[in-house]
C-alpha cells in the first residue's frame, strides 16, 4: 500500500470515530439522562413514566406536592429525618450546667470545707439564674446538714447540697389534669418564639398515642403561619383543628373549638394563643377574654400553661408575673433546656411564683418534651462529669 494510501485511511479512520463522539454528545444533549443515583435514606426513588404519584405522607416524610413550607420542613426534621431516642433530662442539661458544674470542679478538690467553700457555691447558683433567696436558703439548709452529721469531705457535702435543692422543689403538684368531664381544655400562653406552637403539637402527639381524642384550636390568629404549623401538627396527631379568620376573634375560634368538642366527645382541646407581650395591655386584655371563653363554651379548664424559653433566664420571671396575674397559671413549660447555659431558673419560678414548672423541652425530637423529674433535673445540673 502506497503511503499517500495510508495517510487517506488514518484521517478516513479519525473522521469516523470523531462522528461517532459527537453523535454521542448530541445524543446526551437531547435527553438522555445518565443512570439516577441511589435515593437518599428516607426520600423517594425517581417516578418512572406511568407510574402514579401518591400524595400520601409515607415514613420518609412527603413525596410529592408542592415545596414544603419552611414549618413543614421543621416538623419532618423533629419528627420524621432525626431518629427518636429516648429523651432523658441527664442528656438534655449538658449545656444548662456548664457554669455551675465548672464551679463546682474546683470546689470539691479541696481538702477541707471553708467558709469561702459555701460562697462560691451560692455564687454558682445565682450565676445559674437558682435566684438570689432561693440560694441563700439552699445554701444554708446544706450547711446546717453538714455541721450537724460532721462533714468534713467537700465531695460529701455535694450530697448535702443536692438535698436542699431537691427539697427546694418538693413541694409542688407537678400532676396534669387530663381527666374529667370532657372536653377537657388546655391553654397555652406565652410570647412570641417560645416555641408555643410547636409544644402543642408535641403535647398533641403524645396525647394520641396515648388513646385520647384530640381537638386544637388555632386560636393565635394574628401570626400568619400560625394555624398552617398548627394543621401540620393536627395532621400528624391524627388530631382535628378549628382555625378562624386571619386577624379574627381568637375568643371565637376557642369558643367554636370546645362547642365542636363537646358536640363530638372530643376528650381535649388544646388551645394556642397569639404571643402576648408583656407591655401590651391591649393583648393581656383579650387573652383575658380567651380564658373566660372556657366557660362560657362550659368546656372544663384543665391547665393554663406558661411556656417559657430556658435561654431568656430572669428574663422569664417578669414574663411570669403578667402572665399568672392575668390567666391564672397553672404550670410552667420550660423550653430550649437543653440550649441553656442557665438551667437554674426552675428554682427562681417555683420560689417566686409558686408555679410549678411540669414540662420541660430537652431537644429536638417529638419525644424531647417530657415531665419535670425534679431529682433528674437537680443531680444533672450538679454532675461533676
Amino acid at each position: 500500500m502506497h503511503s499517500a494510501q495510508i495517510i487517506l485511511l488514518v484521517v478516513v479512520v479519525a473522521l469516523v470515530a470523531g462522528g461517532i463522539t459527537l453523535v454521542g454528545t448530541r445524543s446526551r444533549r437531547r435527553g438522555a439522562q445518565p443512570k439516577p443515583a441511589a435515593p437518599l435514606s428516607g426520600t423517594r426513588p425517581p417516578v418512572r413514566p406511568g407510574e402514579e404519584v401518591s400524595a400520601k405522607p409515607t415514613q420518609g416524610g412527603l413525596i410529592s406536592g408542592p415545596e414544603p413550607s419552611p414549618e413543614e420542613l421543621d416538623l419532618q426534621a423533629e419528627e420524621k429525618l432525626v431518629p427518636e431516642l429516648p429523651a432523658t433530662i441527664q442528656e438534655g442539661l449538658r449545656q444548662a450546667r456548664r457554669p455551675f458544674t465548672a464551679a463546682l470542679q474546683g470546689l470539691f478538690k479541696r481538702n477541707a470545707i471553708e467558709e469561702s467553700f459555701w460562697g462560691e457555691v451560692e455564687d454558682s447558683l445565682i450565676l445559674s439564674d437558682v435566684g438570689l433567696d432561693q440560694a441563700t436558703r439552699i445554701v444554708e439548709a446544706a450547711k446546717e446538714r453538714v455541721r450537724r452529721e460532721r462533714i468534713t469531705d467537700p465531695v460529701a457535702a455535694l450530697e448535702a447540697i443536692r438535698a436542699a435543692m431537691l427539697e427546694a422543689l418538693s413541694h409542688a403538684d407537678r400532676s396534669l389534669l387530663v381527666e374529667g368531664d370532657r372536653p377537657v381544655v388546655w391553654l397555652f400562653v406565652g410570647v412570641n418564639g417560645v416555641g408555643k406552637t410547636t409544644t402543642i403539637g408535641k403535647v398533641a402527639h403524645q396525647m394520641s398515642g396515648e388513646g385520647r381524642s384530640v381537638m386544637l384550636a388555632a386560636a393565635d390568629t394574628f401570626r400568619a403561619a400560625a394555624a398552617d404549623q398548627l394543621g401540620l401538627w393536627a395532621e400528624r396527631a391524627g388530631a382535628e383543628i378549628v382555625r378562624g379568620a386571619p386577624g379574627g376573634d381568637p375568643a371565637a375560634v376557642l369558643f367554636d373549638a370546645i362547642s365542636s368538642a363537646r358536640a363530638k366527645g372530643t376528650d381535649v382541646v388544646l388551645g394556642d394563643t397569639a404571643g402576648r407581650l408583656q407591655n401590651k395591655l391591649n393583648l393581656i386584655e383579650e387573652l383575658k377574654k380567651i380564658y373566660r371563653t372556657v366557660e362560657k363554651a362550659q368546656g372544663n379548664l384543665g391547665e393554663v400553661l406558661l411556656v417559657l424559653d430556658a435561654t431568656v433566664g430572669q428574663n422569664g420571671l417578669a414574663q411570669a408575673k403578667v402572665f399568672s396575674e392575668a390567666v391564672g397559671v397553672t404550670g410552667v413549660v420550660l423550653t430550649k433546656l437543653d440550649g441553656s447555659a442557665k438551667g437554674g431558673i426552675a428554682f427562681a419560678i417555683e420560689e417566686t411564683f409558686k408555679i410549678p414548672v411540669k414540662m420541660v423541652g430537652v431537644g429536638e425530637r417529638i419525644g424531647d418534651l417530657i415531665p419535670f423529674d425534679p431529682k433528674a433535673y437537680v443531680e444533672s445540673l450538679t454532675a461533676l462529669d
